[in-house]
Parts: structure tokens; sequence; C-alpha cells
């Protein structure tokens, strides 16, 4: 009971009719470069992003700094 092919046509008819063809090609053109670039940033994300706990145990010159938090309020800003 779902749309089926010519409902579908219509729409499409419909919606080429309201915005014309050269403003749908430029919305789809910037769409599929804003998904691009998407799956980019999230595939660079993943393969550079060292672990957490690796951030949270070395400083700037590699070296292990160890201790504990005993307030956390100070450190939000």
């Amino acid at each position: 009971m779902g749309i089926g092919v010519w409902q579908l046509l219509i729409i499409l008819l419909i919606i080429l009719l309201l915005f014309g063809a050269k403003r749908l090609r430029n919305v789809g053109g910037d769409l599929g470069a804003a998904i691009k670039g998407f799956r980019g940033a999230v595939k660079d994300g993943e393969s550079d992003a060292p672990s957490e706990s690796a951030k949270l145990n070395k400083n700037d010159s590699g070296d292990v700094i160890e201790g504990e938090v005993t307030n956390k309020e100070k450190d939000k800003v």
C-alpha cells in the first residue's frame, strides 16, 4: 500500500515545476558535496585520532604524567 511509481513521478514533477531544474541541480550538488565532506571528516577522524587514554596520559614532550584530579570544578571554563 506504499507509494507507487506513478505517485512518486507526480510528486517529482510537482517539485520540478515549483523549484526548477537549475535550482534542484544546485541543491543536489551542494547536498552531495556536504555528504562527501562529512564522510571524509569521519574517515580522517577515525584514522588520525589517538586513543583517549594516550591523550590524557602524555604531555607535549611525551612523558607520562602521574597524579589524580582532586577538584574538577576548577578545570571547567
